[in-house]
């Protein structure tokens, strides 16, 4: 089966009605429409108020701490930096605690 393309497309009359708002059951066409008033509102806890303050205070500060990165290079190249494995396990297990609960 083939058929002709030629841009002369037919449309079936069901396909090109359009229907009238104010036809349907409820719907007025004499009132404008009206926003509606807004009964919901929000209010924050503590905790949401202090994490803001949090988030506020981060965005502001460095992220590197350049003093701190001095220190450990300059220790590093003297060779004074010393490892603590149970602060770093003890650091480790603060952290999954943390997040873990």
């Amino acid at each position: 089966m083939s058929q002709k393309i030629d841009g002369n497309l037919q449309v079936p009359q069901a396909l090109r009605s359009v229907t009238n708002p104010a036809s349907k059951p409820g719907v007025s066409s004499d009132s404008p429409a009206r926003p509606v008033d807004a009964a919901d509102s929000l209010r924050l806890t503590g905790e949401a108020t202090n994490l803001q303050a949090i988030e506020r205070e981060l965005t502001t500060a460095p992220a590197i701490d350049a003093q701190r990165v001095a220190a450990v290079r300059e220790s590093l190249q003297n060779g004074t930096y010393t490892i603590n494995p149970d602060a770093i396990a003890s650091r480790m297990l603060e952290l999954d605690q943390q997040l873990h609960g």
